[in-house]
């Protein structure tokens, strides 16, 4: 079969949870994988797992100002380049995968065009985009130069792409328009949860840190995805409505990490919020499961109401309702298991934050449609079907979709039998979903076989 060589820049893998599904679902369906990406802290140079083969260089310094990113992005093209000649001299691969941003890696792929490799575009942002809702509308002759130039690279990409992947229909119009591709060499592959692997343990109430509830945000802190907004929430409801009961946990890290501690210190609202770094799988689904609530914050831009956001719906994988910016692409994702906030307007959320931690049967009821959907509508199995089906029709892989002939994989569902304790790789419980009255006791109260359940809760829940 066929070897991909898989480019990733922002993120290490496996920790791009998108990436490192896609690889996967390559492995199963027989493909050869090579993986580029960053190391992110303690990673080895090399190593192999599941089957990927995985090189990694040191990141460069943190970026700051026009010249900051132009030297980060020359940095990572040049040592991918180096490793990608690497990679081809001890297994020459047949396709370059590059995951953007940035927009720059159609330029490696060209090298190993005329061998008969193949491009396949990955777009993850839309750059351009993203210059808009980080600066505004480009102004005065250097903002519109950069503006250009993005758009630029983006068509370098689309044009050398001999397929497109858009996470979201919003993309794949970009695509057609902007990018002037033909429809059938743009497939749109959702960000969507494995469900059968992120799904609800037994919650741990120590996270609460002594408090009633616990909110929680996951993801890279980067300054166009509004977890400032959150803080400015968390002081109305401290400090202006004289709440005590919400503690408030960021997962992640990124460029902005440093910034909003010291914000947090600023607004007095330390002993409110837990800080936790780098969240590995492990971390994630014990804070999760232990939340009552998961904050969507992306503020309205250019960018944030045409992407679909990743965290939404992990959150929804974990039964917990969602309080949101009212952006297109978010209600496309999210459905009933939000509830929607006028954009970028702190004191409404903050409002729709305290009315949802007032209202448990609300609660209960859009955490039992986060699951369900999740599982119905956003599952990563249909994703990952389109996505090797991409490389299918590069490669000419005879019917593998029409026939039916897909590589069973393990989906590690609970078992039917009544009484037995399913658990997690590292021995916690899971709550049994095959038991709708088992989920049903979880979202009250976030354990498992809880029993201190607000009243009405039966009603709509089902």
């Amino acid at each position: 079969m066929p070897h991909v060589l898989i480019i990733v820049q922002n993120l290490p893998v496996p920790l791009d949870r998108r990436v490192w599904l896609e690889c996967q679902a390559l492995v199963q369906a027989g493909y050869r994988v090579s993986v580029i990406c960053p190391k992110g802290p303690g990673d080895p140079g090399y190593a192999e797992i599941d089957g990927v083969r995985i090189h990694k260089y040191s990141p460069p310094p943190k970026a700051r100002g026009l010249v900051g990113y132009a030297l980060e992005f020359g940095y990572c093209w040049i040592r991918t380049n180096l490793l990608a000649r690497r990679i081809w001299r001890r297994d020459r691969f047949d396709a370059v995968q590059a995951c953007n941003p940035p927009d720059t890696y159609w330029a490696l792929a060209r090298r190993y065009l005329r061998f008969g490799v193949r491009f396949v575009y990955d777009q993850h942002d839309l750059n351009p985009e993203v210059f808009r809702s980080r600066f505004g509308e480009p102004a005065g002759l250097a903002g519109r130069l950069q503006y250009r130039l993005l758009l630029w690279l983006e068509r370098r990409s689309y044009a050398t792409a001999r397929q497109v992947i858009a996470t979201n229909e919003s993309y794949r119009r970009v695509a057609l328009s902007r990018g002037r591709k033909r429809p059938e060499d743009v497939t749109v592959v959702r960000s969507g949860p494995d469900t059968s692997v992120m799904r609800p343990i037994d919650g741990n109430p120590a996270l609460r840190n002594g408090r009633d509830h616990l909110a929680v945000w996951l993801g890279i802190m980067g300054p166009q995805d509004g977890v400032d907004l959150v803080l400015r929430a968390l002081e109305v409801l401290v400090h202006r409505m004289g709440r005590e009961d919400l503690q408030v946990a960021l997962l992640g890290f990124g460029d902005c990490y440093d910034e909003l501690v010291a914000t947090t210190a600023r607004l007095g609202l330390t002993p409110y919020v837990t800080f936790t770094g780098r969240a590995d799988p492990k971390l994630i689904a014990e804070y999760l499961s232990s939340a009552d609530l998961a904050f969507s914050p992306d503020p309205l831009n250019p960018l944030n109401d045409v992407s679909t956001m990743n965290k939404t719906m992990e959150y929804m994988s974990y039964a917990v309702p969602v309080v949101a910016f009212d952006l297109a692409e978010t209600r496309v994702s999210a459905g009933e298991a939000a509830c929607y906030v006028e954009p970028n307007d702190v004191d409404k959320y903050a409002k729709a934050v305290a009315g949802l931690l007032d209202d448990p049967d609300r609660r209960v009821q859009m955490a039992v449609a986060a699951r369900r959907r999740a599982e119905t509508e956003l599952d990563w199995a249909p994703q990952r079907r389109r996505y090797v089906g991409v490389y299918d029709r590069i490669f000419a892989v005879p019917g593998r979709l029409e026939r039916g002939r897909w590589p069973r994989v393990e989906r590690r569902e609970p078992p039917a039998a009544t009484g037995t304790t399913l658990t997690d790789r590292w021995g916690r419980r899971l709550v049994d979903l095959r038991d709708p009255d088992q989920l049903l006791r979880f979202v009250r109260t976030r354990r498992i076989g809880g029993t201190d359940a607000p009243a009405n809760l039966d009603a709509g829940a089902g």
